[in-house]
């Protein structure tokens, strides 16, 4: 299963390269990050990073793997986390790579996620023309998908821009 297509990748790289501010939300989510690392206890994985903003908020005292398929350096597969944190991502992912993208976010949360989705239209476009949200969906359908990827919702908000959900791996069996 592909999770990122090589010419969506170099779309990708293309506006990091060239948008300072492409990729810099993460540092965002360090106030609910911090609990749910239990104040640094818990190793936390910042699945498609961007420029590790999260990482660099948080400090030293958190142990954070930062990994994204689109930078160089930091695009290697990621071991499974307690804690993982993939915010402003899924809606980026191409939608034939969804389902991959979702069983792999499944197969590194050990724990508990919390998973941060646009739900409207990005201010930013790629070089290619196309809106930087490929996926332009309500909070229901991702919901929806979350769950048939194996997760269970501990909760979720929604609001009219963006759905914040925590999850973890439903259990087998």
């Amino acid at each position: 299963m592909t999770l990122i297509t090589d010419a969506y990748r170099e779309q990708n790289r293309a506006l990091h390269a060239s948008n300072e501010h492409y990729g810099t939300s993460g540092k965002a989510w360090a106030p609910e990050v911090r609990v749910l690392a239990d104040w640094g206890r818990k190793a936390i994985l910042d699945f498609g990073c961007g420029k590790a903003t999260l990482a660099r908020r948080l400090g030293p005292a958190y142990r954070v793997t930062s990994y994204d398929p689109c930078i160089e350096g930091l695009d290697a597969t990621p071991e499974p986390h307690p804690v993982v944190v993939c915010g402003d991502v899924l809606e980026h992912v191409e939608p034939d790579c969804l389902d991959a993208v979702l069983a792999e976010l499944r197969r590194v949360t050990q724990d508990i996620g919390l998973f941060v989705v646009h739900l409207t239209a990005a201010r930013k476009t790629l070089p290619d023309g196309r809106n930087a949200h490929l996926i332009q969906q309500p909070a229901g359908w991702w919901a929806a998908a979350l769950k048939a990827a194996g997760f269970t919702l501990d909760s979720e908000q929604a609001g009219e821009h963006e759905a914040v959900f925590v999850v973890r791996p439903a259990s087998e069996g």
